[in-house]
């Protein structure tokens, strides 16, 4: 019983002396919170995204009140009020992937046999699986960071489903690439192409490769497309969505189902005559 009693009692003793060393210990190296990041973070979405982590930086002035993408226009004017500064407007972005060197369109280098990771597959063979060293490797890095089930592999590519990217950007930033790119989501023209070699060369690799032709220069009524570096580029504030540069891209053989994998998305061509075309084209004659 004397036992019981003599553990129960050291026990009792040595908890005290934790609890009282614990309690100083959190005096000495106490870290002040501002309140306003304790608000800030309760104006976020709260969706776990990963993209942003910036509380304590608005906090402290050193990021904008309208960076939450997750969040929208409420989260930056709730932001804003905490801060008392103007909350300015929030754009969406949404995740975009500039490749279409889809299975059995794209030529292969080496087939990987290996871990289902892009930076495993990278480390095996150099910067693709693929001729082009711009093309997705397509072992899906990105998907598993998207915690909105808003990207896929389809055919060996990255696709990023619009209706449910939040603009986080933890597909970009898992990428080993980093070929995933974030863009307004008004920009609904864009190149789905991002290998900057010459057109002789991208023929080889890729039967939807950007050759940079320049057709879709010439034909943009709205002078909204440069080719630079052999690569067609849109300027989002001067594209009207016409399809202009869709319609004189259009591929003049090959199936529907080829056609539909090409070079350039056009989600929401405001020309009815052009709505029912493909959404996606290639720039080659």
């Amino acid at each position: 019983m004397n036992t019981i009693l003599l553990a129960i009692l050291v026990m009792g003793v040595l908890g005290a002396i934790f609890g009282a060393l614990l309690a100083y210990a959190s005096k000495v190296f106490h870290v002040e919170v501002d309140p306003k990041q304790a608000a800030v973070r309760e104006c976020l979405a709260g969706a776990n995204c990963g993209g942003c982590g910036y509380a304590a930086a608005v906090a402290a002035g050193e990021a904008p009140t309208n960076r939450c993408v997750a969040g929208g226009a409420e989260a930056a004017a709730k932001i804003a009020e905490i801060m008392g500064v103007s909350g300015g407007d929030v754009e969406k972005m949404v995740a975009f992937v500039p490749c279409s060197g889809t299975e059995g369109h794209a030529e292969k280098r080496f087939n990987y046999s290996g871990p289902i990771d892009c930076q495993a597959a990278m480390l095996f063979g150099g910067k693709s699986n693929k001729t082009c060293t711009f093309a997705c490797i397509g072992l899906g890095n990105c998907t598993r960071a998207c915690q909105f089930d808003a990207i896929h592999i389809v055919d060996g590519v990255a696709k990023v489903n619009r209706m449910r990217c939040v603009g986080c950007g933890a597909c970009a930033d898992a990428c080993p690439k980093s070929i995933i790119k974030l863009i307004p989501e008004r920009q609904k023209i864009m190149p789905a192409c991002g290998n900057m070699d010459k057109g002789a060369k991208v023929m080889k690799m890729c039967d939807f490769g950007c050759i940079g032709c320049m057709k879709c220069q010439r034909e943009c009524p709205a002078d909204a497309i440069v080719v630079k570096d052999n690569l067609a580029a849109v300027d989002v504030s001067k594209c009207v969505g016409c399809g202009h540069c869709v319609a004189r891209a259009m591929l003049s053989t090959g199936s529907a189902s080829d056609r539909q994998q090409a070079y350039i998305r056009n989600k929401n061509v405001t020309n009815p005559e052009l709505q029912t075309q493909l959404r996606i084209c290639r720039f080659r004659s």
